[in-house]
Formats: C-alpha cells, sequence, structure tokens
C-alpha cells in the first residue's frame, strides 16, 4: 500500500492542483510523483526536528521540483513571503504541494497569497487559517498577518 500525502499532519486540500500540511515524512514525498506532483515548496527549516533529512533528494529524484523557504516561526519574515510570491505566481500551472511542520506557515503564507491575489476575501483566508491553528497564540504572527494583509488589500 503507498503512503500518500493525504495522510500528513494537518492536511488540507485546497484545490486540485494545491494542497498544504504540516510535517509529510520520507515515505509520503516518496509518493508525490505517482499522485501527480509537479513541485513541493518546503517552508520548514532543515534545522528543524521535524525536517525530512535528504527532502531535497527525495523530491528531485522522482523529477518533482523542490524549493526551499525556511520560514523562522519565531520570526517570520516579509522577505520570505516575497520570494513564496513569486515561487507560487511561477508554479501556478503546476500540481503543488506546500509544507512546513504543523501547516501553521503554510495556511498563514498561502491565506496572504490567495488573498493578494484576488482568490480569497480576508473571510476566506481568516477561516482557512483558524481551521489549522490560532496565530494569536503565537508572538508575532497575527502582526505579521495584519501587516501582509494591510498592504495586499
Amino acid at each position: 500500500m503507498t503512503t500518500t500525502i493525504e495522510g500528513s499532519y494537518n492536511f488540507r486540500s485546497v484545490s486540485d492542483r494545491l494542497t498544504t500540511s504540516g510535517v509529510v515524512g520520507a515515505d509520503r514525498l516518496k509518493a508525490l510523483a505517482s499522485q501527480g506532483y509537479e513541485a513541493v515548496i518546503n517552508l520548514l527549516p532543515d534545522t528543524s526536528e521535524h525536517a525530512v533529512s535528504d527532502e531535497r533528494d527525495i523530491v528531485e529524484s522522482q523529477l518533482v521540483e523542490y524549493i526551499y523557504i525556511p520560514v523562522d516561526f519565531k520570526a517570520p519574515g516579509r522577505s520570505d513571503f516575497a520570494r513564496f510570491l513569486e515561487v507560487l505566481d511561477r508554479l501556478s500551472d503546476k500540481k503543488i504541494h506546500i509544507h512546513c511542520a504543523a501547516n501553521y506557515r503554510v495556511s498563514a503564507f498561502y491565506s496572504l497569497y490567495a488573498v493578494g491575489r484576488g482568490r480569497w476575501c480576508k473571510d476566506q483566508a481568516t477561516e482557512f487559517i483558524r481551521s489549522v491553528w490560532r496565530p494569536a497564540d503565537y508572538p508575532g504572527w497575527p502582526e505579521f498577518i495584519d501587516e501582509i494583509l494591510g498592504e495586499l488589500t
């Protein structure tokens, strides 16, 4: 039996071309190409205890594009978000999986992206984030989200 990406921690399907999650694990990463994925965006720093050893090699060995944007959970950066925007715009016609440790970074970044690109309203973005976590419980995140939302709308 193949281990699929849907079994990943806090998995969410945004559309038929984009999914998000927290920790994925090597076995799930090895099955990405067979599930039709064409790219993986990893927001989890390699120094995390949840990082998958050799993730880039596992993904690229399947001819799936791998993009690494390490986001410090304690200090999300504007430059990280800017790079995330550029990458998602470039990959817009691909089937993508985006992950981090718990889908906290990803749900925030993707929600902000969706608002900025006119795909979601602020309420949809807030609902998506809250389906995964409560940013108010983590210092720096409410301010980061509000600041980026203010610039995007």
